[in-house]
């Protein structure tokens, strides 16, 4: 039986400690280890995942957008504020695909963005304001993207993101991934003329390697 894990959280780095905690003191049964069989790093680490994950962000843009790290401690940060503005800048809001990409989230983003930004300047109260990353040709990608959907919706004069994840890195990828989306939802506030909202972030697939579990037990025991 699946057990989906639901958390309600009041910023950004409170959802990865939050959730890194959650994944490590769930009861046998209620997450899964396993070796990975294809994509990134196929047979050569191991995952801890959830079989689903949902977290509600009451207030994303509250800086830090980044985890806070116990001073003293030997954890190496995951990203930083620079790291998380160069994302946005180059990888979200960047639509160029370099030689070696098939894709980068902000050439896929790029599509459909300043439409969505019309239709939710002209219509507030749309259910039609998506930015879709995924392509149904995408099941032929050997890396297809994580990233799947944004969808948008106008509420009380704020904007808030429905994010879904098909594959999610959470000790590095989500703080990073969710900085760079906040920064976006910023921008497109900014556009709209309304007020920045919540996130409500999920996915199928949240999962933390091998390779950082040792930093992992570190990092929950300052809870």
């Amino acid at each position: 039986m699946l057990k989906p894990v639901i958390l309600e959280v009041h910023d950004l780095p409170e959802l990865w400690f939050r959730a890194l905690w959650e994944l490590w003191n769930r009861h046998s049964g209620d997450s899964r280890e396993y070796m990975v069989q294809h994509g990134s790093f196929s047979g050569s680490h191991r995952r801890k995942e959830f079989d689903f994950f949902l977290g509600h962000v009451r207030h994303p843009g509250k800086r830090p957008l980044t985890p806070i790290i116990p001073e003293g401690s030997n954890i190496s940060p995951p990203t930083s504020m620079e790291a998380i503005e160069t994302y946005f800048a180059e990888y979200i809001m960047g639509a160029e695909v370099a030689e070696n990409e098939t894709y980068t989230y902000g050439s896929r983003i790029n599509l459909s963005l300043e439409k969505v930004i019309g239709l939710l300047k002209e219509t507030p109260d749309t259910n039609q304001a998506i930015i879709e990353i995924g392509k149904p040709e995408d099941i032929l990608n050997s890396d297809p993207p994580c990233l799947r959907l944004i969808d948008c919706r106008i509420k009380n004069g704020r904007l808030h993101f429905f994010i879904y994840f098909r594959s999610w890195d959470l000790w590095a990828g989500l703080p990073q991934n969710l900085g760079g989306l906040q920064l976006l939802k910023e921008y497109m506030a900014g556009e709209i003329g309304v007020e920045d909202g919540e996130m409500i972030v999920s996915s199928k697939g949240l999962h933390v390697y091998d390779y950082v579990w040792g930093q992992v037990e570190e990092m929950i025991k300052y809870r």
